[in-house]
């Protein structure tokens, strides 16, 4: 099997005051938090906004593995809705010492390139350094942080780097070369 280079980036912002919010877009797109833990919901999300950038670590797991994530103290996920469709999420993790992870970020594919997604970061952002205000007995946030790659949609970097992340470390790895899943097995991208 063939492998491929591919480039990790570990960004983070280590106050409030780092984030630059996007505008956000024209229409009627509204972020709302997902307050009750659903896997369905959550690994549609997964697969639909993942299936075409390579995101296959959580399509194995089970219905238990995802009801025991989601109802972890402090996960949040934040999805926004064009005119009533989910068009993309943000995940929210809270961790030790005031950190935040955004582990999942991105958009359905038929979203993508129509100024959603700046906002619905620096949505997912604000809400990360907020989280205390939402999760009784949390600590305030001190840093939120994420991780980027060079398989994740051609903006990506961009956004982050555009709501005030800065890159902390880089790893380069080769990763098995395989075609992309799709939202579902046998789905093509496009």
């Amino acid at each position: 099997m063939s492998s491929i280079t591919v480039t990790t980036w570990s960004l983070e912002q280590s106050s409030p005051a780092d984030l630059r919010s996007a505008a956000a877009p024209a229409g009627d797109v509204r972020v709302v938090r997902a307050e009750v833990p659903s896997p369905e919901f959550s690994r549609f999300l997964y697969a639909s906004v993942g299936g075409d950038i390579h995101w296959t670590d959580r399509l194995g797991w089970t219905y238990a593995q995802w009801r025991e994530y989601l109802n972890r103290p402090g996960t949040e996920t934040w999805v926004a809705y064009d005119r009533g469709t989910p068009a993309g999420y943000v995940e929210l993790q809270a961790q030790d010492e005031g950190a935040v992870e955004i582990v999942y970020f991105g958009l359905i594919p038929a979203f993508r390139g129509r100024r959603i997604g700046g906002h619905l970061l620096s949505y997912g952002v604000a809400r990360a350094w907020d989280l205390a205000s939402r999760v009784p007995g949390r600590e305030p946030t001190r840093r939120v942080w994420l991780h980027t790659c060079s398989r994740d949609g051609e903006h990506a970097m961009d956004n982050y780097l555009r709501r005030g992340f800065k890159v902390f470390d880089t790893r380069v790895e080769e990763e098995p070369e395989a075609p992309a899943p799709g939202p579902w097995p046998g789905a093509t991208a496009g």
